[in-house]
């Protein structure tokens, strides 16, 4: 079983900066992938930015320019990987619940496993 826990929402004004932070730990083989999705109000999720185990970034046109992805991966024994969001820039319409996304395998061989982070809030208003 995996565990990912999000850290680093909150409200901030127009114009400020959040950084997001996401902790993935547990039965984890490998990662293929890790990203940030984002649902508001009345929205259906939609994808913010994704990095595979190589480092290739992928953006939301949305974000582009005001947003960066990252991660660290200490070790695959100490099994501990955490993945970022950097967002600039931040206006209303980056209001929603941030969720955190790992895609991993639990074993060689294995089918790939999404799991999801409980979610974030990130609120930005005046």
């Amino acid at each position: 079983q995996v565990q990912l826990v999000e850290s680093g929402g909150g409200l901030v004004q127009p114009g400020g900066s959040l950084r997001l932070s996401c902790a993935a730990s547990g039965s984890i083989f490998s990662i293929n992938a890790m990203a940030w999705y984002r649902q508001a109000p009345g929205r259906q999720r939609e994808l913010v930015a994704d990095i595979t185990s190589g480092g290739v970034t992928n953006y939301a046109d949305s974000v582009k320019g005001r947003c960066t992805i990252s991660r660290d991966t200490i070790s695959r024994d100490n099994a501990k990987n955490t993945v970022y969001l950097q967002m600039n820039s931040l206006n209303s319409e980056d209001t929603a619940v941030y969720y955190c996304n790992v895609q991993y395998k639990f074993k060689y061989g294995s089918g790939t496993v999404w799991a999801w982070g409980q979610g974030t809030q990130v609120t930005v208003s005046s």
